[in-house]
C-alpha cells in the first residue's frame, strides 16, 4: 500500500473574469439578438470557388472545341457548314458546330463537331460583319469585356491568395482583436478569478498546516500593507510552492486569494510558449502589466518548470531560444516590482531541482514552501473536508481509511470519497458505508474489481496459494506491516492482492523491516512451488520489487557488511545522451552482485522455512480463499487459530442471487385429506 498515486486534482475549477451574457445599455436585461451576418474564412473560400467553377463551365465550350485555322473556318462558313447552329463570337475566338448534311473538308472533321479559331479581341466587330455578309447566324458573347478570360487565367491564383488571407492573416488578427497581424499572440492567456467568484478559503485546505502558516503572512500583507511598510520591511515578491502532484499547491494559492479577497491571475507555464519566437516574452509583459493595474493581486504560475528550467543545458541553448526568452522576461518583470506594487507572484512545481538558480534567488522567489504528502492526521482532516457534503453512515471510520492510505495525496483522498459516493448511489443506498469507502480505496489504488473475469480452476488455485503465501508471511513476521485483507478477485492488472494496514506512517525503514518486505514478496512463489508442483509467471512484480529492495540495501543504504558505508549508484543528474559511467571498479560491481544475491537467497530460505512450519495453515488459508474469494484480517486470524469462518461462500451467494432473480413458483399441496396415495412404482417429487 506504499505506492504513490499522482493525480493533481484540486477539486475546484478556475474562473475567468468574463461577465457572462451581455446586458443592454440600461443593465436591466439581456441585449437583443445580433442579426448581423458574418462570413467566415471557409464561407468566402466556397463562394470564390463557386464563382470560378461557374466561369469555367460557361467558358468550357471554347476549350472543348477543335482548333482550326481562321481561313479554313470561314471556308466552312461560306460552305454553309454552320447553318444549323449559330456561330458564337467570343472575345478571343469564334466557335461553331458543323451540321449533319455537310461534306467534310478534312478527314478529321465530322458532323456535329465543334470547331474554333482564334481572333484578335480588337477585331471582333470585323468578324461579326463577315458573318453577317455570309448570312451566317451568330451570337455575340462578352464582346465588350475581357474580364472573363482574365478570371479564367488568374482565377486559381486569386483563390490561393484569398485562402492565405482569410485562413492565416484574418484568423490571427481576429483571434484577439489586437493590433497588427499577430493579434492575440502577444496577449496573455491568463484566467482571472475575482473576489466575487472566489469561495475557497484556508478552511478548505487541510493536511498541510505548516504551509498554511507560512502563507498567512502573505494574506496579512495583502490585507494591510501599511502594517509592514511602517518598519520599512519588504514582503517577499515571490512564493514558490514545491510538492508532489495532487498535494494541493493550486488549492493553497486559490485559498490565499480567497482569504485576502484580491484578484487571482492564473496561467500555466506552457501557455507562454508558442510557435513564434518572442511571443512568450510578450505575454509575460502583458500579464504583469494587467496585474499591476489590478493591484493588490496574486499572479499564479502553475507548472513553472515548463519555462523556468535551467538555462544553458541541452542542445537548444542559443540566445534566440523561445523558452529562455520567456524566462528572461519573467526575471526582468519580477525585478521591476516596487514595494508599492502589492503584487505577489506564486508559482507551483514538482520539479524544483530543474529550475534556474536566477529564478529561485532572493529578490525573486524569496520563499520556498514545501507542500508534502499528508501524514496520518493530515489524511484524516482531508477526508473530513471532502466528506462534508456526503451523507455518511454510522459505521464509517475515517481514521481506519486514513491508516490504509499511506502516501496518498489530497487528490487521491478526494477521489476516494467521490468514488464511494458514486458506488453507494449506484447500489441504491441512502448513505455511504465503510464498505463503499474500502472498495473506493482499492479502486483508486489498484483499479476496478473484475468480478466477471473468468479464470480457469487450475489458475485460480495457483492464485489462491500465491496470495495465501503473502498473507501468511505478513501474519507471522513481526516486522511486516499488519495484514488488512487478501483477495483473489482480479483488480486492475493484478489477479490477486494482499492488502496491508500500516499502524503509522513510516519515513525511514530499518534493515529488519526491509528484510521483512523481502520475505513477503517471496511468500507467493514459495507457496506455489509447495502445493502446485510448479511455479508460474505470476511472481513477476514480486521479483522486480525484491530486486529493487535488495539492490537499494546494498548500494544506497549501506546495509552490506562487505561493502560498508558507501554510495554505489550512478549519478541521476547526468545528461541522458551521455554514456553512464560507474564510480567503482569491476571487482566492486561483482561484489555488489554477490551481496545482492546473498541477501535474496538468505531471505528466500528463511521464508521457505516459515511456510514449511505452517504448511497446513497455508493450505487451509488457500482453500478458504477458493471458497470465499476475499478474507479479512479477522477471517485469517480465525483460520490460523483453527476456527471456522461463518459466512456464505461464493457458491452460496451466487445461488441466493439466482433465486432472487428467478424465484421458483409456489408448489400447491392441494387438499391433504382428499389426496390419494401415489401409485405403485412411482417416486415422491423432489419438491
Amino acid at each position: 500500500m506504499a505506492d504513490e498515486q499522482s493525480s493533481d486534482k484540486t477539486g475546484s475549477q478556475p474562473q475567468d473574469g468574463s461577465q457572462g451574457p451581455e446586458s443592454g445599455g440600461d443593465g436591466k436585461g439581456p441585449k437583443g439578438p445580433n442579426f448581423r451576418m458574418s462570413r467566415g474564412a471557409m464561407g468566402w473560400m466556397m463562394m470564390a470557388a463557386l464563382v470560378l467553377v461557374l466561369l469555367l463551365i460557361t467558358q468550357g465550350s471554347s476549350r472543348q472545341a477543335t482548333e482550326i485555322p481562321m481561313t479554313e473556318f470561314f471556308v466552312l462558313v461560306n460552305e454553309g457548314a454552320f447553318k444549323d447552329d449559330p456561330v458564337i463570337v467570343e472575345n478571343t475566338r469564334l466557335v461553331g458546330t458543323i451540321g449533319e448534311d455537310v461534306e467534310n473538308l478534312r478527314q478529321d472533321l465530322a458532323a456535329k463537331m465543334r470547331v474554333s479559331t482564334e481572333i484578335n479581341v480588337h477585331l471582333a466587330p470585323h468578324y461579326v460583319e463577315k458573318l453577317e455578309a455570309a448570312d451566317q447566324p451568330h451570337d455575340v458573347k462578352n464582346s465588350d469585356s475581357i474580364l472573363v478570360p482574365l478570371l479564367i487565367s488568374w482565377g486559381p491564383f486569386i483563390l490561393i491568395a484569398l485562402l492565405v488571407y482569410f485562413v492565416l492573416f484574418r484568423s490571427l488578427r481576429n483571434a484577439g482583436g489586437g493590433a497588427g497581424m499577430l493579434g492575440s499572440f502577444g496577449r496573455s492567456r491568463h484566467k482571472v478569478m475575482n473576489k466575487e467568484h472566489s469561495n475557497i478559503t484556508l478552511d478548505d485546505v487541510a493536511g498541510i498546516e505548516e504551509a498554511k502558516d507560512e502563507v498567512n503572512e502573505i494574506i496579512e500583507f495583502l490585507k494591510n500593507p501599511k502594517k509592514f511598510q511602517r518598519l520599512g520591511g519588504r514582503v517577499p515578491r515571490g512564493v514558490l510552492l514545491i510538492g508532489s502532484p495532487g498535494c494541493g499547491k493550486t488549492l493553497l494559492a486559490k485559498a490565499v486569494a480567497g482569504e485576502a479577497e484580491v484578484p487571482f491571475f492564473s496561467i500555466s507555464g506552457s501557455d507562454f510558449v508558442e510557435m513564434f519566437v518572442g511571443v512568450g516574452a510578450s505575454r509575460v509583459r502583458d500579464l504583469f502589466k494587467q496585474a499591476k493595474d489590478s493591484s493588490p493581486c496574486i499572479i499564479f504560475l502553475d507548472e513553472i518548470d515548463a519555462v523556468g528550467r535551467r538555462r544553458g543545458s541541452g542542445f537548444a541553448s542559443g540566445g534566440h531560444d523561445e523558452r529562455e526568452q520567456t524566462l528572461n522576461a519573467i526575471l526582468v518583470e519580477m525585478d521591476g516590482f516596487e514595494s508599492a506594487d502589492q503584487v505577489i507572484v506564486m508559482a507551483a512545481t514538482n520539479r524544483a531541482d530543474v529550475l534556474d538558480p536566477a529564478l529561485t534567488r532572493p529578490g525573486r522567489f524569496d520563499r520556498q514552501i514545501t507542500v508534502p504528502l499528508p501524514d496520518l492526521q493530515g489524511r484524516i482532516e482531508i477526508l473530513k473536508v471532502h466528506s462534508r457534503s456526503i451523507k455518511m453512515g454510522t459505521d464509517v471510520k475515517l481514521d481506519i481509511l486514513a491508516r490504509g492510505t499511506p502516501m496518498f495525496s489530497g487528490a487521491d483522498l478526494a477521489a476516494i470519497i467521490n468514488e464511494a459516493a458514486i458506488g453507494a448511489t449506484l447500489q441504491g443506498k441512502d448513505w455511504v458505508e465503510q464498505s463503499d469507502l474500502e472498495e473506493a480505496r482499492d479502486k483508486v489504488k489498484w483499479g476496478r474489481a473484475r468480478k466477471s473475469h473468468r479464470i480457469e480452476e487450475d489458475e485460480k488455485k495457483v492464485i489462491a496459494y500465491h496470495e495465501a503465501g503473502h498473507a501468511l508471511v505478513m501474519y507471522y513476521d513481526e516486522f511486516s506491516e499488519p495484514l488488512h485483507k487478501v483477495t483473489i478477485i482480479p483488480r486492475g492488472q493484478a489477479l490477486g492482492v494482499a492488502f496491508t494496514l500500516p499502524e503509522k506512517d513510516r519515513h525511514i525503514y530499518t534493515r529488519k523491516q526491509l528484510v521483512a518486505q523481502l520475505r513477503v514478496t517471496f511468500g507467493g512463489r514459495i507457496a506455489e512451488a509447495m502445493f502446485c508442483d510448479d511455479i508460474s509467471s505470476g511472481a513477476t512484480m514480486d521479483i522486480k520489487q525484491a530486486t529493487v529492495i535488495a539492490r537499494a540495501m546494498v548500494t544506497e543504504y549501506g546495509m552490506s557488511d562487505r561493502l560498508g558505508f558507501q554510495m554505489l549508484t550512478t549519478d541521476d543528474d547526468r545528461n541522458p545522451w551521455e554514456t553512464p559511467q560507474r564510480d567503482y571498479s569491476d571487482d566492486t560491481a561483482r561484489l555488489i552482485d554477490e551481496e545482492v544475491k546473498l541477501l535474496i537467497d538468505r531471505s528466500y530460505a528463511e521464508t521457505k522455512q516459515l511456510l514449511e512450519e505452517h504448511r497446513q495453515k497455508l493450505q487451509n488459508l488457500a482453500e478458504a480463499l477458493l471458497r470465499h474469494e476475499t478474507l479479512t484480517a479477522e477471517d485469517v486470524d480465525r483460520l490460523i487459530r483453527g476456527e471456522v469462518i461463518e459466512k456464505p461462500t461464493v457458491a452460496e451467494l451466487l445461488k441466493s442471487e439466482q433465486e432472487k432473480q428467478n424465484p421458483s413458483p409456489p408448489v400447491s399441496t392441494g387438499d391433504l385429506e382428499n389426496d390419494s396415495p401415489p401409485a405403485a412404482g412411482t417416486l415422491p417429487s423432489p419438491a
